[in-house]
């Protein structure tokens, strides 16, 4: 890489996150060489040695910081080592991402900040400087977007979409989307393309589905991806571990994943379908669910992996011989996420020793067993109980797991993991903990953070669940069970220590690797 100084200089005064691992600072008074991110005091530009590498800078002689600890910028993380400017941002991303699941629409910023470990005042420091917007900032653009796709999407009333985006009044909504977009709702609901008039057998079309649309049962909208998207790939990875009775994939006559859904006390069922529109879904979800949209999409987006960057990844990967064949046959393929992080977690530790279609019928033997089961209004032929919680499960007794035919140490284990997950042991893996606030949707860093210690401490749980269930449930876009026989054999029949030195060349998305490898034709 050619490193220009003053540009690298600029990114330097900046703490750009963007150059983080790029490049490296060597400051020539101290001896010292640091991360652009590096809190310490920005040195003169005349003291000031740029280098591509980290090794580069130990070569010319410069020690590494103890603040920022070169060793742990990305491309070269620790799945448990974090030094401390890393967990300053993944609490400012964290934050980001549980303000875009709707954290701020039922509860404070005091109570954010508490979950998160730090104080309200800290908090709207670190999202400004990562943002560049406030808290509240962004809580009201993510209300007014959601709005706003309702409004073009949809045939709901201006009260139920003002309520689905997470607005305490349908006044404060049409105030602020009026001072924001200088237009009333109404008035953008008129100009959206659907508005426009249809001819006689278009418009009786268009009026059949939008009843279908917006009638007593579902409302549909639309999620969008950064292209490539393989989605029958995906479709494929989930059917093949699909808990049944709570979730399914139909592939015909187009892909089609379904679930049931439980959020907040609502219980509904989501149906995804691919849309004719390049690198778009289509999401129907039942009326029930729309109190919780917010948090709805935003667990769907993670499930289906809908933000990865996969440009930036397959070129990463690309540039490795083993991975460059399969990266160009699936160049869309995701890491498939939870939209449970527990139910996610179970399903984990059945899997263990055992084959894929054997986990899925202990799946569907336990769901039977403590799963409740759905009323009229949403049973169907394949989606038949809601998803078992932790308390759920930790309320059944061991011979009851045991019945569905795991070994009694097995059954010890997924005792055990619901009892912590229901205690908040394990807060990562808690749909909703004590205090009603959902910590799943933390960033990766943050929430992989002790979890791998806390995780694996439990009896009969070991570091491949540990690395599957941080890949999935936890979306570490890095983790990796080295140890999964698969992955051995599709990298050619290497053993577990090989091909995790192998993989740190992969960094940081292991996880995606993974992906390309199970999918492997070997």
């Amino acid at each position: 890489m050619r490193l220009d100084d003053a540009h690298c200089y600029q990114a330097l005064a900046a703490r750009d996150h963007r150059f983080d691992g790029v490049f490296y600072v060597g400051v020539t008074t101290t001896g010292i060489y640091c991360r652009p991110v590096c809190p310490a005091r920005t040195p003169r530009s005349t003291r000031c040695k740029f280098f591509a590498s980290a090794a580069a800078a130990e070569r010319r002689g410069f020690r590494p910081c103890l603040r920022c600890r070169p060793e742990l910028a990305p491309h070269a993380r620790s799945a448990v080592e974090h030094a401390p400017v890393d967990i300053v941002r993944a609490r400012a991303i964290a934050a980001g991402e549980r303000i875009a699941g709707g954290a701020l629409d039922q509860h404070g910023l005091d109570a954010l900040a508490a979950e998160l470990g730090i104080s309200a005042r800290h908090l709207e420091r670190v999202v400004e400087r990562e943002f560049g917007a406030s808290p509240v900032g962004l809580a009201q653009t993510r209300r007014l977007l959601t709005a706003k796709q309702l409004l073009t999407e949809t045939s709901l009333p201006m009260s139920t979409i003002a309520m689905a985006s997470g607005f305490r009044s349908v006044r404060r909504f049409n105030a602020l989307f009026q001072s924001r977009y200088g237009l009333a709702p109404g008035a953008l609901r008129k100009q959206a393309p659907s508005a426009q008039p249809l001819p006689h057998s278009a418009r009786a079309q268009r009026v059949q589905q939008d009843t279908h649309a917006t009638d007593n049962t579902s409302v549909r909208v639309s999620l969008h991806a950064r292209e490539p998207l393989d989605w029958p790939r995906l479709c494929a990875y989930l059917g093949a571990r699909a808990m049944p009775g709570v979730e399914c994939v139909d592939s015909a006559p187009g892909w089609r994943y379904q679930r049931v859904v439980s959020l907040q006390g609502h219980t509904g069922i989501v149906s995804i379908t691919e849309s004719d529109r390049s690198g778009r879904l289509r999401a129907e979800l039942s009326l029930s669910l729309l109190p919780v949209l917010v948090p709805l999409l935003a667990r769907l987006r993670a499930l289906l992996d809908l933000d990865a960057s996969p440009h930036m990844i397959n070129a990463h990967l690309s540039a490795d011989p083993m991975l460059a064949p399969l990266v160009a046959t699936a160049p869309g393929i995701r890491v498939a996420g939870a939209m449970h992080p527990f139910e996610l977690a179970i399903r984990a530790v059945l899997g263990q020793q055992v084959s894929v279609r054997g986990a899925t019928t202990l799946a569907g033997r336990l769901v039977q067993a403590v799963s409740e089961p759905l009323d009229g209004a949403f049973a169907g032929s394949a989606l038949t109980h809601a998803p078992f919680t932790a308390s759920r499960l930790a309320d059944a007794s061991e011979q009851l797991i045991a019945s569905i035919g795991l070994p009694r140490a097995r059954a010890r284990t997924v005792k055990a993991l619901a009892v912590a997950v229901a205690s908040g042991t394990l807060p990562a893996l808690a749909d909703e903990p004590r205090g009603g606030m959902h910590k799943n949707a933390l960033a990766p860093t943050l929430a992989s953070i002790g979890f791998h210690e806390a995780f694996t401490a439990l009896p009969g749980i070991g570091p491949w669940t540990a690395e599957y269930v941080a890949m999935r449930a936890l979306r570490d876009p890095d983790a990796f069970p080295d140890a999964d026989l698969a992955l051995r054999k599709a990298a050619g029949g290497l053993s577990a220590s090989q091909l995790r030195k192998h993989a740190e060349r992969w960094r940081p998305w292991r996880a995606y690797a993974a992906m390309h490898l199970w999918n492997s034709p070997s």
